[in-house]
């Protein structure tokens, strides 16, 4: 019975490695096609909690935090990049005016930046320019204190 899953086992490996340099090969032959992306398994998961496209109202990044949704929309402008974010509450999305919303910014050089975003009532929604211009990637942690209840996000953009 070992020997029988054995042999299987080195049968499934040795088609898998056929199938694998088979399809290698028809790559090569055919001058059409293009690079490919690479596989969906090498490229890195998202630490965020998981989005609610529903609430979209710009095409940022959302993130679900409990009972509030935190939209994040990044913007370059000639001074730096916009940082804006929608506080939303429940099902009907309803903007949440009152909070004290910090907004942690991650520089590529691996220091930190705590920029405190002001509320702009016409357009619903929180701001706040960074004015860093290095080029790559910026993590951001977006927390806000609503009446002493903490809310977290996690996003980033690229300059």
């Amino acid at each position: 019975m070992k020997s029988l899953q054995s042999n299987l086992i080195i049968l499934g490996s040795v088609g898998l490695l056929f199938l694998g340099a088979c399809s290698k090969g028809d790559q090569a032959s055919d001058p059409n096609t293009t690079s490919e992306s690479p596989p969906v398994a090498s490229q890195p998961a998202s630490s965020a909690p998981a989005t609610a496209p529903a609430t979209a109202t710009k095409g940022g990044q959302v993130v679900k935090s409990g009972a509030y949704y935190l939209e994040f929309v990044p913007e370059k402008e000639a001074t730096g990049t916009h940082l804006d974010l929608y506080l939303q509450k429940g099902d009907k999305n309803e903007p949440v005016p009152n909070a004290k919303v910090t907004a942690q910014v991650q520089l590529p050089n691996g220091k930190q930046q705590t920029l405190a975003l002001k509320y702009d009532a016409e357009g619903k929604h929180y701001a706040v320019v960074f004015p860093g211009k290095e080029p790559g990637q910026y993590p951001v942690k977006m927390t806000a204190d609503i009446n002493g209840e903490k809310v977290d996000g996690r996003f980033t953009f690229s300059q």
